[in-house]
């Protein structure tokens, strides 16, 4: 048997059981996946395994990665945005490296590794945002939008700072040489853009039709481009993201990802493995105090910086914080970077091993922070009251006027507020996706742009005045916390909420809900049509709240407790 196969074995053996035992301990998988590469790295070399092959998995696993990644990342996103992402990301960008090169100095580091450790803590992880986002389904949120903001200016002046090391690689020492690398890299990237806004939309037009060539022309799409920065002087990574942003600009660059998205995962695996193999626990007493110093930078300053300059956009003090915490680690472009650093004779090893201990130091605490950053918020919003300013963007003189209050604008929600509208309630919309907003004031429809889980939000609305409160968002636990809130100032008023199972909409009536939504087994249209007849009055809600519970109970019997789907 080849040796290939058996050390893929065990790598996968061990990270399946890691993030198994994860799991059942109810933690974020990346954290297993961490976990995994640290400590299966040390068995393999143990065990013989060909650093060479290992090393090409590396390179093939972060290009792979970052086409993925640049397939998420299409500039036009920062148009929708605005200015904003712009100014965080640069000013972000200036003064973390000017904390890391300061740090570093203060740590004995030579002047040309200060300069490395300032640019590889000024950026964020792609991978790990991208990812924690989607699985929180905040990729919409405006956070989240201001966050992939600002993770695309620094990719973008990551690509800049590869070229530019890389064309200093191999023979290309001399100035000149080097100069005109970067314009020949510079020269091929406006080509791929161009390509990409006039030629590929119809390529792939064509080339859907065939689900199958569609993912073929993909993988073939990375490779070629990668192949060819890597001919020209460059790092094969810069070919890799530069291919997938420009697809990006194709209608079908979700579907693409979708597709590429079991690939995703795999490498991913092996990118965590990869970090674990860098690892330096044998040399580890000799590292760990500058990583820990380095890791505490990112990790407390970083957010602050980020929310200081998110405050001069007049944020909620929630918005700032979660920017801030959500994009506090290094970045897998860290790696690169400094492997490139290493390769062309500008950093020693002991480097690398510190920063790649500093990187998984700080993906791993921030996983924690994004993951909780509800707890996280709770605690700490005194501390983030210091980021707002006195006006920030909501129209608080306005909410006051409203009777009836529907929290979340989506499919459902679209039917429930044409029941408000004939039943000629004094309505508002609350939703957490910008872009809503903007449709909804469009249309002359009362809204507002918050969050549910922001207890300043709740603080603000007139909960004591509602007559019916409507949330077709499907978080549990969110769910909870409105019930309560609403509960403590107005036990009158009509709850309606929605839930994802018969044993989340059991509990939401014990805690007081008048009606759960479960659009599994009724629809949002009964709802809205409920809305529409019963208006507010309690005694016809309490009727309708017997009948589904009853109903449920039915359904729970047969074992039928919801498919799992995605949620909206």
């Amino acid at each position: 048997m080849e040796p290939i196969f058996i050390q893929l074995a065990i790598i996968l053996s061990v990270a399946f059981i890691v993030c198994y035992l994860i799991k059942l301990l109810k933690q974020p998988i990346i954290i297993g996946y961490i976990i995994a590469g640290i400590i299966i790295g040390p068995f393999i070399l143990a065990l013989g395994a060909s650093t060479e092959l290992i090393n090409v998995f590396s390179e093939f696993g972060i290009a792979f990665l970052l086409f993925i990644v640049g397939l998420h990342l299409n500039p036009r996103i920062i148009k929708e945005i605005g200015t904003a992402s712009l100014f965080i990301g640069l000013g972000q960008m200036v003064l973390t490296f000017g904390l890391g090169f300061g740090i570093s100095l203060l740590l004995n580091f030579s002047l040309i590794t200060s300069v490395y450790v300032g640019i590889a803590l000024a950026f964020s992880s792609t991978i790990i945002i991208m990812k924690l986002l989607s699985d929180k389904q905040h990729l919409d949120s405006l956070y989240g939008k201001i966050a992939i903001g600002v993770l695309i200016i620094q990719d973008l002046v990551a690509i800049g700072v590869l070229m530019f090391i890389s064309s200093f690689s191999g023979a290309m020492i001399s100035k000149d040489l080097a100069l005109q690398n970067i314009l020949i890299g510079v020269g091929l990237i406006v080509f791929l853009f161009l390509c990409g806004f006039y030629i590929l939309p119809r390529l792939t037009k064509n080339i859907a039709k065939h689900q199958e060539l569609l993912f073929l022309f993909s993988i073939f799409w990375c490779f070629l481009i990668a192949t060819l920065f890597g001919y020209i002087g460059f790092s094969i990574e810069i070919g890799a993201l530069v291919a997938g942003i420009v697809l990006s600009f194709s209608p079908y660059s979700i579907e693409i990802s979708s597709k590429v998205r079991p690939l995703r995962d795999f490498f991913l695996i092996i990118f965590f493995i990869i970090l674990g193999l860098n690892v330096p626990l044998l040399n580890l007493g000799s590292v760990i105090f500058n990583a820990l110093i380095l890791s505490a930078a990112v990790i407390i300053f970083k957010p602050i910086i980020l929310m200081f300059f998110s405050s001069l956009f007049r944020y909620t003090k929630r918005t700032n914080f979660l920017v801030g915490t959500t994009l506090a680690q290094i970045s897998e472009f860290s790696l690169i970077v400094l492997l490139l650093g290493v390769s062309v004779g500008q950093l020693s090893t002991e480097i690398l091993h510190t920063l790649t201990l500093t990187l998984v130091i700080t993906i791993f605490v921030s996983t924690y922070m994004i993951t909780n950053s509800k707890t996280l918020y709770s605690k700490l919003y005194k501390f983030a009251s210091l980021f707002e300013r006195k006006k920030v963007r909501r129209e608080r003189n306005l909410i006051n006027k409203y009777t009836t209050v529907l929290f979340g604008y989506n499919r459902i929600g679209y039917s429930i507020l044409r029941s408000l509208k004939k039943a000629k309630e004094k309505y508002l919309v609350v939703d957490f996706n910008p872009d809503t907003i903007t449709d909804l004031e469009r249309f002359g429809i009362p809204c507002l742009y918050g969050d549910v889980d922001d207890p300043e939000l709740l603080r603000e609305l007139p909960l004591d005045k509602l007559k019916m409160a409507i949330s077709t968002v499907p978080d549990f636990e969110t769910n909870l916390l409105l019930i309560e809130s609403i509960k403590m100032e107005n036990p009158d008023a009509i709850i309606v909420v929605r839930a994802h199972s018969i044993r989340e909409a059991m509990k939401l009536y014990e805690e007081g809900a008048n009606y759960v939504l479960t659009p599994h087994f009724l629809g949002g249209e009964y709802v809205a049509k409920m809305i529409r007849e019963s208006k507010t009055r309690k005694l016809e809600y309490r009727e309708e709240k017997k009948k589904h519970i009853k109903l449920l109970q039915e359904i729970e019997k047969k074992g039928h407790e919801h498919p799992e789907v995605e949620r909206n």
